[in-house]
């Protein structure tokens, strides 16, 4: 049995489409379908196939006495609030820190492999670079809650060797089909599609240095069936442990995925520049490139969509068709 926490999530329900289409179906799903989270978030579900749903909290019940049984195979641990703006701090270490503590722990003593997301938002602005190296865990600085949530576990990781046991991984700009539910968080691929059906243009945000012009700031855009495909060759191959970024390692502008969508959608592009809200400007990355050297040293032979070949799937194979999800 493999335990998917997080398994109605955006990343977590595209990664059981994926566990499904290789077959497997004996899968323990938690989550928390609450209407706070996201009201068609069940969607996610529809269709797939599995042996059970816990909510959260029922599956920390069992934990904590003992009372899950099966033959575990592995824990892929995606569950947690991935919101940058959340400012209850005590909420996000509970739920994102110490549950994850709680799931790791259970999943090593017993010698269950163990896979969690960790964030590339564990970069901060990204002056002091990208590196998943475990040497340099500590040279980052994060700009909000979420990130060091997911800072404090990595530094968690590696303070108790848990690392020789465990992967985590790094994601950064994830796009595609099942993200419907997060409201902001969706991407900007999404976002740009309602946009430009609505208003016929899409939004991006000005530039406020002097080194990139407007709407040319960069993020390593990844789509989510790549990131599947690299779970499941981690779940294939029990012995890759460690920590490692999960981008394109490419990075690319906001107008170019604007200009993405247009395309997918057969139409000549259209850009607004719109002033950036300035509580937002001290924290606002300018770019963000995943170094892929680890995982690729570690021999995952993944090739990674490029952003057009990505948009043009989620655009014309699901965002325009009667069923948008996976």
């Amino acid at each position: 049995m493999i335990i998917l926490t997080g398994g109605a999530g955006f990343i977590g329900s595209a990664f059981l489409a994926k566990l499904n289409e290789a077959g497997a179906d004996d899968i323990l799903v938690v989550d928390d379908l609450s209407p706070s989270e996201g009201a068609e978030k069940w969607r996610n579900l529809n269709g797939k196939r599995f042996r059970d749903y816990l909510h959260k909290d029922q599956f920390a019940e069992l934990l904590d006495s003992n009372s899950l049984h099966g033959d575990v195979t592995a824990v892929v641990h995606l569950g947690a609030c991935s919101s940058t703006t959340e400012t209850d701090a005590e909420y996000m270490l509970q739920n994102n820190y110490r549950y994850t503590k709680m799931v790791a722990e259970w999943s090593i003593a017993r010698g269950v492999r163990f896979i969690y997301a960790s964030s590339a938002a564990t970069y901060g602005d990204g002056a002091k670079g990208f590196s998943d190296s475990l040497d340099e865990l500590d040279r980052f600085r994060p700009l909000n809650v979420y990130a060091l949530s997911k800072q404090l576990f990595d530094r968690w990781a590696l303070q108790t060797g848990a690392f020789a046991h465990a992967v985590g991984l790094r994601f950064f700009n994830v796009y595609g089909p099942n993200e419907y539910h997060k409201g902001d968080m969706r991407s900007v691929v999404h976002k740009s599609f309602e946009q430009i059906n609505a208003t016929g243009s899409v939004k991006l945000f000005k530039s406020y240095r002097p080194e990139y012009g407007d709407g040319e700031q960069v993020r390593d855009f990844v789509y989510v069936r790549d990131c599947s495909d690299v779970m499941w060759w981690l779940l294939e191959n029990p012995s890759i442990t460690g920590l490692y970024n999960l981008g394109t390692g490419t990075a690319r502008s906001w107008n170019a995925l604007a200009q993405a969508v247009f395309g997918a959608l057969g139409k000549a592009p259209s850009i607004e520049y719109i002033d950036m809200p300035e509580a937002l400007r001290p924290k606002y990355q300018y770019l963000t490139e995943a170094k892929m050297d680890s995982l690729r040293n570690a021999g995952c032979p993944i090739a990674f969509r490029s952003l057009e070949q990505g948009v043009s799937e989620y655009v014309q194979g699901f965002l325009m068709t009667e069923n948008p999800y996976l």
